[in-house]
This record gives structure tokens, sequence and C-alpha cells, in this order.
């Protein structure tokens, strides 16, 4: 071969080999950007920055998790988008957006009685005010006189462990209190939860303990609670935190957080995907409810609230 030739053989083979290796690394670019953008998703998934906290707020001690709350929201209007839903449909809605095994508290948080009428009236539907308890490292004075001790239990319930979160209970919420594993000490009782109920609470939620259980039933009290019994709060508890973060039954319970309990259990649904879960609950519920009605007609059975059509 000549060597014009060779020449011009090699000058085209240098250039198509150029623009093949260019070629490659535009489509190597195309094919790769669509992997990059997805790999960027989960960074861009997280809107809220770190905390940014000072020196001297370590040293004092502050919350980390972040909150937002409006206690000015009217409960309401949400609560009615769940009142007559189960915990079931709840479940299965959550599991429908990607919430499956989120929410649901441990079995050991039962319902303290059941009504078996078809009005259900142990269920409970509510947004969550939280209050959490912490176990007292101050001593019980020595034994005193009957009046000195009504004045030192009396001190106790105003000073270390008073309900502050009962100024804010209002129709449609749900009072959740963390006990912190306290099982000696009974944190609702006849009395108390009757005044949240007057407030306009439609339960109470709790891995402690309630006490004055007989009461409570006759009162119609829904409470789904850890323990039964104990004792007082003077020389044992005192008061830790209100509206912010707590968990119960192994479940992470924000203030605003939907709470919908009934003989299944607990379930606590997110209020960012509250809305969005009662849609799809309702959605699964009067499935349920036509299905049944059709096996109660065939069986000649009388319908019943559970079997109704939601208006």
């Amino acid at each position: 071969m000549p060597a014009s030739r060779m020449s011009t053989f090699r000058v085209t083979t240098s250039d198509r080999t150029r623009r093949r290796r260019v070629s490659m690394k535009k489509s190597q670019w195309r094919i790769g950007l669509p992997l990059a953008s997805l790999l960027l998703v989960p960074v861009q998934a997280f809107q809220d920055s770190p905390p940014q906290l000072t020196d001297d707020q370590l040293r004092k001690g502050t919350a980390i998790y972040p909150l937002q709350l409006n206690a000015e929201e009217d409960p309401m209007p949400l609560v009615r988008q769940y009142e007559g839903l189960r915990v079931t449909d709840v479940l299965d809605a959550m599991q429908a957006i990607g919430l499956q095994d989120i929410g649901i508290m441990d079995k050991t948080i039962r319902p303290l009685w059941r009504d078996t009428t078809d009005k259900l009236t142990h269920r409970i539907c509510g947004v969550a005010v939280t209050y959490q308890y912490l176990p007292t490292n101050k001593p019980q004075p020595a034994k005193m006189p009957y009046e000195e001790f009504r004045k030192w239990h009396s001190h106790w319930y105003q000073t270390y462990a008073p309900e502050m979160f009962s100024r804010v209970l209002r129709p449609g919420t749900v009072v959740v209190i963390d006990a912190q594993g306290i099982e000696d000490t009974g944190f609702v009782g006849s009395n108390n939860a009757l005044g949240w109920k007057s407030k306009g609470a439609a339960g109470v939620i709790t891995n402690g303990s309630c006490r004055d259980t007989d009461e409570i039933i006759l009162e119609k009290i829904p409470v789904y609670s850890k323990y039964q019994g104990g004792g007082t709060r003077p020389g044992r508890i005192e008061a830790g935190s209100i509206n912010l973060p707590v968990t119960v039954g192994g479940v992470l319970v924000r203030p605003g957080d939907m709470v919908v309990a009934d003989g299944d259990g607990v379930v606590v649904v997110p209020r960012e995907q509250a809305k969005e879960v009662a849609r799809i609950a309702w959605d699964i519920a009067q499935g349920d409810k036509k299905g049944r009605r059709s096996l109660y007609d065939r069986m000649g059975m009388p319908t019943d609230s559970t079997v109704k059509e939601q208006p």
C-alpha cells in the first residue's frame, strides 16, 4: 500500500475511533442521566436541614425531633373523616400507601372494657394530646400526721405532677400518656378521667396503669392501658413534658397525630398522611360493609351499625 494511502487510512481510522469514543461518551451520558437522577431522589427527599444547635443549647438540653404543631387547629374536621372506621380499615389503608407495620401499638395496650352493643362506645377516634411522666428521685417523707400528709400529697400534685394537658383538651382530642415503664402508679382514675371526658376527650391511651377500673367502666370512659391498679402519683412520678413526641406501645405518637382504637388494638396515623389514609380506609370499609350486608340478608340477620353505608 502506498504511503499516501497508508497515511489516509491511519487518519480515517483515527477519526472513526475518535468519533466512536465521542459517540460512546454521549450515549453513556444519556443512559447515565436517569440513573443519576434516581440516585439523587433520596437526597432530594430530605427537605429538612440538620438541626442547628448552639453549644449553649446542647449544654442546657433541647428537643431535637422536628415538630410543627398548630395548637389552634380544630381537630373535629379530621376526626369526622375517621368516625366509623375500624382499626383494620386504617391499617389496610396505611399499607396501601407504604406505611405497613407503622403505627400499630403492641398487643399489651388493650381496652379496659368493650361495648357489645352495636354502638361500640369503647372505640376511640381523635387527635393526640401527649403527656409524659417520669419516675421521681425525690424521697417521700417519713410517717407524718394525716393532716400533714394531706398537705404534702396535695403539694406534690400541684407542683411535681400536675395534669397541665387537661387545659388543652377539647372535643376531638385523645389523651396519650407515656408512663416510661412505670407500673406501680395509676395514671388514670375515675375522677381525673371523668374530668377529661367532660372537656371533650374521646378517651385515654397509656402504656401505664389505670385504677378505679370498676367506676371507669360504669362511667363508660374508653381507656386503653397496659396495667390496672397502682397507687397515686405523689412520691412516685413527676410530669416530664406536654405535647412533645412520646412512645407508647412501641409507636411514635406526636401531638396532632390521628389515634384510632377498638377491640383490635390501637393505631396511630401520622398527621401528614391522615386525610389520604381516611379516604382509602373508607373505600375499604364500604367494600366490607357491602359484602357483609349481603350475607346478613341471605342469612336473615338483622342489620346493625357495622354494615350500614356511611352517609
